[in-house]
């Protein structure tokens, strides 16, 4: 029977697995807890040598290891960085990766990085724009390829679509996969108003490659999407919400600021691997 195109990025998950940071350089490649795979920033690897490339090399000797970029600025107005993609390339291949990622923003304008992700107005344009970068970034590397939805706090000026239908257009068109951060899609929904769960029913579902949990900062006004804390009960219930409707799929501890222990970080990871255990079971 043939597989449809959406059945293509339902991958065998790989399990839970947290980030390579500075911070676990030394502790992470020894540890003897329980861990399924471990994610990459490529900007971090993209120069190789020294303990980045030892630590890099020991974590690959145990896990699988999965890019997810942070300056591909797939929306921009800017032609893509060949060299940027020439090196991601090269560190794909290298350490095998089944599948990369980055974010649905933009990063550099005016060849000048912004060192942030910023959203794209949710418009038939900026669709008809993403489209053939994605296209041309997954034939580059040529690994499948999956955008995650980011945060933001403002719409940008110009939208047409609702942000639902802006991501389905935008991986259905470019043919790639999603990688659904169930943090965000909650952040965002306080933030602006709407249902998490209903915007989650309106995804293109079957195209999730990959989930993100992170925790994030309560201001009286706002949610700040900080990867800074513990996942909270709401984005745990929202993760389990998500999983009912795809199954068991390979999730991401995010813990980018305010960085504690291995053990607390591998703690969350914990509590992931049993709450999937738990709805597949079912």
């Amino acid at each position: 029977m043939p597989v449809s195109a959406g059945q293509r990025w339902r991958m065998k998950p790989l399990g839970v697995g947290i980030g390579l940071r500075r911070e676990f350089y030394t502790l992470l490649p020894e540890t003897r807890r329980a861990l399924d795979w471990v994610e990459i920033i490529p900007e971090n690897f993209l120069t190789l040598g020294g303990r980045p490339q030892a630590t890099l090399d020991a974590c690959r000797e145990r896990w699988p290891l999965l890019p997810h970029g942070v300056a591909l600025n797939v929306g921009g107005p800017d032609s893509l960085d060949e060299d940027y993609l020439a090196g991601l390339q090269a560190l794909v291949e290298r350490v095998d990766a089944p599948f990369f990622s980055d974010h649905l923003c933009y990063a550099r304008l005016g060849g000048a990085y912004l060192y942030d992700l910023l959203p794209l107005p949710f418009s038939e344009e900026a669709v008809e724009h993403v489209v053939p970068r994605v296209r041309e970034v997954q034939a580059r590397v040529g690994r499948p390829f999956l955008l995650e939805n980011p945060s933001y706090y403002a719409h940008m000026p110009g939208g047409t679509l609702a942000e639902a239908d802006f991501l389905r257009h935008v991986v259905e068109q470019a043919d790639c996969g999603l990688l659904l951060d169930v943090n965000n899609v909650y952040v965002n929904a306080c933030n602006h108003g709407y249902d998490p769960r209903a915007f989650v029913d309106a995804l293109p579902l079957e195209r999730v490659g990959q989930l993100h949990l992170a925790g994030h900062e309560r201001l009286p006004e706002v949610l700040l999407d900080t990867h800074g804390a513990p996942v909270c009960d709401e984005v745990w219930s929202l993760y389990q919400y998500v999983l009912e409707r795809t199954g068991p799929v390979s999730t991401l501890i995010e813990w980018d600021a305010h960085i504690p222990s291995l053990d607390a970080v591998l703690d969350e990871a914990d509590r992931a691997r049993a709450l999937m255990a738990r709805v597949g079971a079912r």
